[in-house]
């Protein structure tokens, strides 16, 4: 059973359990779980992160913890019983974790690696709490560092500021708000600026000297040097260094590292040095030989110098090289140092070029303890410490020093009978008062410990040398007095004994006979001549002689007139001891009392150092002459004391305050001096009105703190003595000093007469003296001096100084202790808010009041649950009553001025901000309900409560403003959002009683409507953006403060009223922004408040046109912020619907409705899209949606524009600029050529229309010419030349026509890739709702093939399967929930067949004209209909034609658009061998051109073009076409087909004469080595021949040249020879010569066996496995010959038996692996066609064409090309079926389109009226004239005359060729010509899915894009003509069929109708709004 758990709640999962069993919870290790119930052995809980999901656990993978429980029950919330620290770091950690993963994937190494190691710290650092060994210390610092950690990775994570206070955090609850805003400002402050370090210490480690000359051992002294005033700073720090140059003790570390401490700021300057000595220790002369000598000499070695400025910016760990120089002359060696500083080193040697002495120096900062924490590792292995000379900065109580140092300065000495100097060494001791040495009491510096006795340098032959030495001698001060420094005098002899000769002393006693020590300063001693055996071991018998000059009598002329001295400098730092007689006076008063007078005045004149020395016994001496003396020397002891106080005001030395306090407390015994103290001070105060100098009254009344202590603890004394005598008296006193007091506070002065300074130098004073009044006063007696006090100042007070005093006066008394107590708070409180409100009403000191508002508030939350309740309720009334207008006021005031400049006043003027809100956020969340009430009675009108809320609104709008607290300061933000919701509440309850119906105020209501959006929306409450701990604990104290305010929106609407259209449609956007808010409780709440908006709007005007369009335009905008998602959108439907059911204008709603959500869904996309990541095609389709959206449904202008220029921007970045000028055009055509004035607008400065539309002009010319679109361009740069040509602006003209005539340059002369055109079908509900189950066509990349752009697509979607076939798909999928793509390649059908069918027109020209301004592509399947024949396939093979027209031409402004229709047709068996041929014959005429006029750089592709025909037609091609179409059962089935065959075998001879000449041409470029395959082409060829039934063609076909004349619109750019002999040679006639339509570039020639591999061993070609398998003669190779129907790239390349059968398959398996198929795998080879290897891809772009389509009679006129030669053959005037080319009598088009003409100008046909000029295409020829007929007799001849027609023979249709020509080369027949066979009966015309009479209307009707650069001709149909009509042909056919610009001009025009290829008018600009 299960048991709800009593103490078993909380607790961490030891291991992972895995949840196998029914209700199992899964656990990982480290979970933490709260435990509801328990049940023999398992828990059922749930873990804290996700606590929505419950299950049940065993008990035993629990570790259980103390937990604390709230709420028990059933929402009871469980906070682990831990340190605070603990709690913190552990989830501090979790939330770490997951981000340190996304630091790694974000590639931010640096941060990831710093912050793994400080979790790894932390971690260590938990463990070391938890186990709890720790001492209190120990645990203090580890606390401080986890927070410091703590806080550091919170920073860099860019996470939450913790507030805390004693390394815990701070529940925001518990605290005031004040308290809280500055515990987070603290803590910013300390993260922004540390505070600089006052102290600092110099760190120097020596590592070695290195030196080329050493040799000897070396002594080696640092020491800090003040440049500026030439004098030590510091000790000397002293190292020993072997003969090596490293340290002799390496083990001693203390010996070779030193800190120097205790530097001020002021010592880090330039001219601060470090300066180091270094001294030899060894024989005199650094060259000496060795000899038997072993004495050894201290002698000068080197100096260096280096600033201490330099360590500032070097890096703190770099060790230096101090360059090392030797001193030549000696005599210079006590200021070698000075010179090196003044850069005077030329006079000195350096030791060597790479020598120097290697040392560490670090400069560290802060405190010495500090230091030791910081870094222990220094001070654990040994450090030496030096100090400075001297006292520090900072004097410490309780230091210890007791050092003089001496330095041994110069001495002058007699050559004493030497022929030379002297080498003087001197050794000095220190001799105690027995005249014993101290030992060790001798130090040379700090490292090395004290010795006996020193020895100085001994300087060569020098008898006054310099030494400049210091020493320190560190003696007790027990033993200074008697003892005394001998200093003995030697001569070094150099001879080899090396004797040291004594020859003279000096002494100086170390302290006087009354006590003083020797004072500092210069010493000039006396040498006292002896021998060298002299004793000196009885001191007492020399010290009684003279031993200073100074202090000789002056009649002892003797030792003065002696020229023998020595100097020395003395320094004493002592605590102990002073050099001063007048202290020493004072101290010892009692033994001279008639010296007490003038000790205590000179006491003032005594150095502050000397007093703190002796504090305790100074003011023992004081109190006890006032017990002794008070009426005498009362007045000089009070005097004496107070400067003695004032003195320890100063910094140096403020930390002997504790001492004076410990001395006041523990040592002070004058129980009666309180009389005399107060009886003087009240004299002084007395006086201060009427003296004239106040300067010691102020002095007095500074040092009031520490005198009313003395008072206080002396009249403590005397009560504790006497048991309370005298109490009144004393009381009567105080009361008396402090009436005094009163008075002279009360008197008015100027700011700057001397009292008013007085005045505020006692307010300074007065709060300290509170604390020891309450020693002895009530709290009450106390607070009633003080409010007698502060009440006592004038009220009008002028002095401003003043005015700042008192306010920090109360400061301070709000600070003190008296203002925490309850009883006297309410006392003080009335004095204080009177002050306040005076100084905030006027704006002064805000700053100050800030400071006391904050403590003021900061007390109150403190008493919230004691018995002080009502006080603190009546406190906070009297704060609002009197504060809360000001406080708001000056909230607004500070928030609108300017902020000052500078960083230190902007710092200050947020500081003010901040407190300010925070004290008014503490004292609104003080309000309780009483409190609103009573102030909302308060207000005496309706336009006072008006003012106040507007003003309160305003603030709250302030303090939600983002910049006003720190970006991670959420805690204060939460507080503030709770505090606000809260009052809100409260106010909206006086918005509704107050300001509705009748008495209704827009303003207000206005203002708190938006003040709640604004609320709703800051991004502090946008939960979702949270971490899930986080925003469960924000859940958990605060609720979801958005629904909360939501709810009180809709509330307060609903209470409105008719008051709502007063808001409409102003609050629709402010609304909508809310909805958007992904909370889905909000949403539900907000939602309907449109529809009660549209219903009011409704009853106003009849409809809702201005919500309409407010949502529109706020959608947009809000959407492009990434508000709103999927759901909204459905939720926005489905309430709102709904919500209208019922009402009577329910379908204008559910219009808007459908609009509203159908903008949003396109709005999404785009959304998506645009992120980061997604890939431009995306993007583009996704905004070119959304613009025609807007510019179609919603014809909003402006919105229209600003998606035109996105969309140029994403095209411009893809760098597809033609579709970016496309898409500048649509703006472009919006504006006209006038001079209306724009404003400024997107990118576009204020300017005319004329201007922008210039700009456009020339922007959309340089795009059209990246994108090689020049033709547009040309267009454009005429527009524009008309314009300045109107303007006479001829410099601009020229410039525009030296553009247009570099644009037709280059079109000659650049080349320009043919794009490929894909059809992409995107089924599934998975897709964007702008490409969901619709269809495309796109313009695929430069060089981009079908499985480039197939595999581009998947990569755009990578979640998309590849359908692998052709075929529509159905509804399943449709409505799946995937995403399917249908890919495969189409034939684009050009529109433009005028200029495609002129001959003489360069291909460049042409190849524009086939790939821009397409609308239609088709896309060819084959099928068999009906049995298939398994001999002949071609019997049934059918071909599935489907054209697909596009709702705009490409290129256009997208790369893809969307199919509007699709048309279906098939072609017959017979309709599709005619094709096939046709196209073969012409691919040879177009090689074997391109041969002949050296086009071709490769002969190959004639040879495998001519191969793979022969071969073919020998090994059965053409047989398979004679068996199916030429037997008799076929002719007899098929009667219509009748003029068909007769085609069929036109073509099948008509190739085989191509052949023959194509064989001749062959043979005369073919090289040597392919000559066996050329005479193998020839034998075959003969074979074919024969297998037709030729063996010669007639006498007329031999005897004139072939002329490959057809109407091919690809022709050479060069004029050549068009008459083509086999010769080559020159033809008899010119002509224009023209080029044919390339093999297709997927093409792969069909070769027998041996000839492939021939062709491949000649060529260097390879075939593919198809091109092996298409070879093959079979049925099945014919099965893929047929495949010449379908579309290029649709041409099957799989095995028969997967293409033969009549349908597809009904399942196909959807997945992306079939995208990777091998070609023979494959299912249809329209999406994967045979990929050519290079040489054949060069070979295809070489000969040029390389689209061909096929010919389609069911097509309609439009869709048609015109008749063309290649349907000509060599004897085609036989043929009888009557028929009329489209294209005969049409006139040469020019290849760009004419210039547009002005307006109103009847130019507009001129472009197919205009006559062609001669020169254009010269028609010279030999050949007799002749006019063909438009008509073609059937002829019979070759048909009859060849009975081998019916046999077998094949045609070169096995290749995997393009199988249809395209309509720019005119193959096709238009659908109203007559073709050249007789057309079939209608009955027996192929299927066609949709009419093709309904296509002319379509196109008639169909709107020119607004973008185009060319509108699209509407031909009408041709009418056919009659057979009266026709004009006979002539008797002698022609050895060519003529070109079509030669023919009749008037045959067209028989009908009477217009010419179809004049272009309609483009449709005049829309007018713009003004942007």
């Amino acid at each position: 059973m299960w048991i709800p758990t009593e103490h078993e709640k909380y607790g961490v999962v030891l291991a992972s359990f895995r949840g196998t069993v029914q209700h199992g919870l899964p656990l990982e290790i480290g979970d933490t779980v709260q435990i509801l119930e328990k049940c023999e052995g398992w828990f059922r809980g749930f873990i804290l992160k996700n606590p929505n999901v419950k299950g049940i656990f065993p008990s035993s993978y629990i570790h259980l913890k103390n937990a604390h429980v709230k709420n028990k029950g059933q929402f009871e919330t469980v906070i682990p019983v831990e340190d605070s620290v603990i709690t913190e770091m552990t989830s501090t950690l979790r939330d770490w974790g997951a981000m340190w993963k996304q630091l790694y994937v974000k590639n931010e190494g640096d941060l990831f690696h710093r912050l793994w190691h400080v979790m790894n710290e932390i971690l260590d650092l938990r463990r070391q709490v938890l186990v709890g060994s720790l001492t209190h210390d120990r645990m203090r610092d580890v606390k401080q560092h986890i927070t410091a950690r703590l806080d550091w990775g919170n920073e860099q994570l860019c996470l939450d500021l913790v507030p805390r206070r004693e390394f815990s955090m701070v529940d925001p609850d518990e605290i005031s708000v004040t308290e809280l805003y500055r515990l987070m400002e603290h803590r910013h402050r300390k993260k922004e600026t540390p505070a600089p370090a006052s102290t600092h210490h110099l760190f120097v480690h020596v590592k070695s000297l290195m030196s080329a000359n050493l040799g000897e051992e070396l002594e080696v002294f640092f020491h800090i040097y003040d440049g500026r005033e030439n004098r030590p700073l510091s000790e000397r720090f002293f190292v020993k260094l072997n003969k090596s140059g490293l340290p002799k003790s390496p083990e001693k570390t203390e010996r070779q590292c030193t800190l120097f401490v205790d530097l001020g700021s002021s010592d880090l300057r330039k001219d601060v040095y470090i300066v180091v000595h270094i001294i030899r220790i060894g024989r005199m002369g650094a060259g000496e030989k060795k000899n038997l000598c072993s004495v050894q000499y201290r002698r000068p070695f080197g100096c260096a110098v280096i600033s201490i400025a330099d360590l500032l910016t070097a890096d703190s760990k770099d060790d230096h090289l101090l360059k090392v120089y030797a001193c030549n002359t000696e005599s210079e060696w006590h200021q070698i140092h000075e010179n090196l500083i003044k850069k005077a080193n030329s006079r000195y040697n350096l030791s060597g070029s790479n020598s120097g002495l290697a040392v560490a120096l670090q400069l560290l900062h802060g405190d010495i303890e500090q230091l030791r924490r910081e870094y222990m590792v220094l001070f654990t292995r040994g450090v030496s410490i030096t100090r400075k000379l001297g006292f520090s900065d900072v004097i410490m109580p309780g230091e210890m020093r007791n050092d003089l140092y001496i330095t041994l300065e110069k001495g002058e000495f007699e050559k004493g009978g030497k022929s030379v100097a002297r080498n003087v060494e001197i050794t000095v001791y220190v001799l105690d008062i027995d005249g014993q040495v101290l030992k060790s009491h001798v130090a040379a510096g700090a490292g090395e410990p004290g010795a006996d006795e020193y020895h100085s340098l001994v300087l060569y032959h020098n008898n006054s040398p310099r030494w400049a030495e210091h020493i320190k001698l560190p003696i007790p001060v027990d033993m200074f007095r008697g003892s005394h420094v001998r200093f003995e005098f030697r001569h070094c002899s150099t001879k080899d004994k090396g004797e040291k000769k004594l020859f003279g002393y000096s002494f100086v006693p170390l302290m006087q006979e009354d006590g003083r020590t020797l004072p500092d300063g210069n010493h000039e001693l006396i040498i006292h001549k002896c021998e060298e055996n002299t004793s000196l071991a009885e001191c007492s018998r020399y010290l009684k002689q003279p031993f200073s000059k100074a202090n000789l009598p002056s009649n002892n002329q003797t030792l003065k007139g002696t020229k023998e001295s020595f100097w020395i400098t003395s320094f004493l730092c002592s605590t102990k001891l002073t050099q001063n007689g007048d202290m020493l006076d004072l101290l010892k008063w009692r033994a001279h009392p008639e010296r007490i007078n003038d000790s205590l005045s000179k006491l003032k004149e005594i150095d502050g150092s000397e007093i703190v020395k002796f504090l305790q016994d100074t003011l023992d001496t004081l109190f006890g002459i006032l017990d002794e003396s008070s009426q005498r020397y009362g007045l000089k002891v009070f005097d004496s004391l107070v400067h003695i106080i004032n003195l320890l005001q100063d910094s140096k030395f403020q930390h002997f305050k504790p001492v004076m306090d410990t001395y006041i407390e523990s040592h002070f015994a004058g129980a009666l001096s309180y009389r005399d103290l107060i009886k003087v001070l009240k004299w002084y105060v007395d006086r201060i009105v009427d003296a004239e100098h106040q300067d010691h009254i102020q002095q007095v009344l500074k040092a009031s703190e520490y005198i009313f202590k003395y008072i206080i603890q002396s009249r403590r004394l005397f009560s504790l003595a006497t048991g309370g005598q005298n109490e009144e008296e004393f009381r009567v006193c105080i009361h008396e000093l402090f009436m005094s007091i009163r008075f002279f506070l009360s008197q008015e002065n100027k700011s700057t007469s001397p009292v008013a300074q007085t005045q505020a130098v006692f307010l300074r004073t007065f709060p300290a003296v509170y604390g020891e009044l309450l020693k002895i006063f009530t709290m009450r007696e106390v607070a009633g001096f003080v409010r007698e006090t502060l009440g006592s100042l004038p009220t009008a007070v002028h002095a401003d100084c003043l005015e700042a005093v008192r306010l920090q006066c109360i400061a301070k008394t709000v600070e003190s202790q008296l203002y925490i107590n309850p009883e006297s708070r309410c006392i003080l409180l009335p004095v204080v808010l009177q002050v306040l409100q005076a100084h905030m009403q006027e704006q002064r000191d805000l700053v100050m009041c800030a400071r006391i508002l904050t403590s003021m508030l900061s007390l109150i939350i403190k008493e919230e649950n004691s018995s002080a309740e009502p006080v603190v309720s009546e406190e906070v009334e009297l704060i609002v009553e009197s504060l809360l207008g000001d406080l708001m006021r000056t909230i607004l005031e500070i928030s609108n001025r300017p902020q000052p400049a500078g960083p230190t006043m902007r710092l200050q003027f947020q500081d003010v901000t901040g407190e300010f809100v925070a004290c008014l956020l503490a004292l609104l969340r003080q309000m309780s309900d009483r409190h609103y009430q009573q102030l909302l009675q308060a207000f005496s009108s309706k336009d006072n409560l008006r003012d106040f809320l507007l003003q309160i609104f305003t603030v709250f709008r302030i303090l939600i403003r983002p910049e006003m607290f720190p970006k991670d300061w959420t805690v204060m933000r939460l507080v503030t959002n709770n505090v606000i919701i809260t009052t809100v509440l409260y106010l909206s309850d006086a918005l509704r009683k107050n300001f509705l119906n009748d008495k209704f105020d827009y303003k207000v209501w206005d203002s708190y409507f938006y003040l709640s959006v604004i609320f709703i929306n800051q991004p502090c409450l946008q939960l979702e953006s949270f971490s899930p701990s986080k925003r469960k604990k924000i859940l958990e104290k605060y609720g979801d403060m958005r629904v909360m305010m939501g709810c009180e929106i809709f509330s307060m609407w609903q209470n409105l009223g008719e008051h709502k259209l007063n808001f409409i449609p102003a609050m629709i956007g402010p609304f909508l922004e809310v909805t958007l808010v992904p909370q889905p409780d909000l949403r539900n709440v907000m939602i309907p408040i449109f529809h009660d908006m549209m219903d009011w709007e409704q009853r106003r005007s009849g409809n809702f046109k201005q919500v309409e369009a407010k949502l529109i335009d706020k959608l947009d905008s809000l959407m492009s912020e990434g508000k709103g998602d999927e759901t909204y959108r459905e939720l926005f439907n489905s309430i709102l619907l709904k919500k209208i059911e019922r009402e009577t204008w329910r379908e204008s709603g559910i219009s808007l409705i459908a609009t509203v959500t159908r903008l949003m869904e396109r709005l999404l996309d785009y959304r998506d899209c645009m992120k980061l990541g997604e890939v431009d095609g995306k993007k583009i389709g996704c905004t070119v949606s959304l613009l025609n959206f807007y510019k179609t449904e919603l014809n909003k202008e402006e919105m229209y524009i600003r998606y035109i220029h996105k969309l140029y921007d994403l095209h411009f970045k893809a760098q597809n600029y033609t579709e970016a000028s496309y898409t500048l055009l649509l703006y472009d055509e919006l504006l006209e050529w006038s001079d209306r004035p724009l404003r400024e607008f997107l990118n576009y400065p204020m300017q005319s229309e004329w201007q922008r539309k210039e700009y456009l002009h020339l922007t959309i010319v340089q795009n059209f010419d990246r994108g090689k679109c020049w033709e547009n361009g040309i267009i454009l740069c005429r527009e524009l030349a008309d314009q300045y040509e109107s303007y006479y602006d001829y410099r601009n003209l020229s410039k525009m026509r030296m553009m247009e005539a570099s644009l037709y340059d280059k079109i000659m002369d650049q080349q320009r890739l043919e794009p490929e055109f894909f059809r992409v079908g995107f089924y599934g509900k998975k897709f964007p709702f702008f490409l969901r189950n619709k269809e495309f066509v796109c313009r695929g990349h430069d060089y981009e093939r079908l499985e480039a752009f197939q595999q581009r697509m998947l990569n755009e979607f990578p979640h998309a399967i590849a359908m692998q076939h052709v075929n529509q798909p159905d509804q399943t999928i449709y409505q799946a929930d995937a995403q399917y793509l249908q890919i495969y390649a189409v034939t684009p059908i050009p529109e433009s067949q005028d200029v495609l069918q002129r001959d003489g027109v360069p291909d460049n020209i042409k190849s524009f004209y086939k790939f821009n301004h397409i609308w239609r592509f088709r896309y060819d399947r084959p099928f068999h209909k009906g049995t298939k024949d398994k001999e002949n396939e071609f019997k049934s093979l059918w071909v599935e034609r489907t054209t697909l027209t596009l709702v705009q031409s490409l290129p256009g402004i997208s790369r893809w658009f969307e199919v509007e229709k699709r048309e279906l047709v098939e072609v017959s068996p017979l309709e599709n061998a005619i094709e096939v041929i046709e196209n073969k014959n012409l691919q040879l005429r177009t090689l074997i051109t391109q041969c002949q006029s050296r086009q071709m750089q490769n002969i190959n592709p004639l040879t495998m073009c001519l191969n793979g025909v022969i071969d073919a037609a020998v090994n059965g091609g053409l047989a398979r076409y004679q068996e199916a179409f030429f037997v008799k059962d076929y002719i007899m089935n098929h009667p219509e087909d009748g003029d068909k065959i007769g085609r069929l075998r036109e073509l099948m001879f008509e190739q085989a004469h191509i052949l023959e000449y194509g064989l001749a041409v062959h043979e005369k470029y073919v090289p040597q080595d392919m000559r066996p395959l050329h005479k193998k082409l020839v034998d075959q060829f003969h074979l074919m021949k024969s297998s037709l039934g030729i063996q010669e063609f007639p006498a007329y076909v031999r005897a004139s040249p072939v002329h490959f004349t057809n109407g091919s619109p690809r022709t050479c750019r060069n004029s050549v020879p068009n008459i083509i002999s086999p010769d080559g040679g020159r033809g008899v006639a010119r002509r224009s010569f023209p080029s044919y339509p390339a093999v297709n570039r997927y093409s792969s020639s069909s070769l027998s066996s041996q000839a492939s591999n021939e062709v491949s061993n000649i060529t260097g070609q390879s075939e593919s496995s198809d091109e092996v398998f298409n070879m093959q003669p079979s049925p099945s190779t014919s099965s893929l010959s047929s495949n010449h129907s379908a579309s290029p790239n649709v041409t099957s390349s799989a095995p028969s038996s997967a293409r033969g059968s009549p349908q597809m398959a009904e399942k196909h398996k959807h997945s992306r692996e079939n995208a990777c198929l091998s070609p023979r795998e494959r299912p249809v080879s329209a999406i994967f066609p045979n990929p050519l290897d290079p040489a054949q891809r060069a070979a295809a772009h070489q000969i040029g064409d390389t689209t061909l389509p096929r010919s389609d009679p069911n097509l309609s006129a439009p869709d048609k090309v015109r008749a063309t030669f290649s349907s000509w053959s060599l004897d085609s005037v036989k043929m009888g079926a009557p028929s009329i080319s489209d294209s005969l009598g049409k006139l040469l088009c020019p290849p760009v389109p004419p210039r547009p003409p002005y307006s109103g100008s009847s130019a507009k046909n001129m472009r197919s009226q205009s006559p062609v000029s001669a020169s254009r295409s010269p028609q010279k020829t030999t050949v007799p004239p002749f006019t063909p007929s438009p008509t073609e007799c059937q002829s019979t001849s070759l048909v009859s005359s060849s009975p081998v027609l019916s046999g077998s023979y094949s045609s070169g249709i096995s290749s995997l060729s393009r199988c249809s020509v395209s309509e720019a080369s005119g193959t096709e027949l238009n659908a109203g010509d007559h073709p050249l066979y007789p057309l079939p009966p209608p009955s027996t015309m192929p299927n066609s899915v949709s009419s093709s009479s309904d296509e002319p209307i379509r196109r008639e009707n169909k709107t020119p894009p607004p973008y185009s650069v060319y509108e699209r001709n509407n031909p009408r149909r041709p009418v056919p003509l009659p057979h009266s009509l026709s004009i006979p042909p002539q008797a002698d056919p022609p050895a060519l069929p003529p070109k079509p610009h030669q023919l009749r001009t008037g045959s067209m025009k028989l009908d009477g109708t217009s010419d179809p290829r004049v272009p309609r008018p483009r449709p005049l600009p829309r007018k713009v709004s003004q942007l």
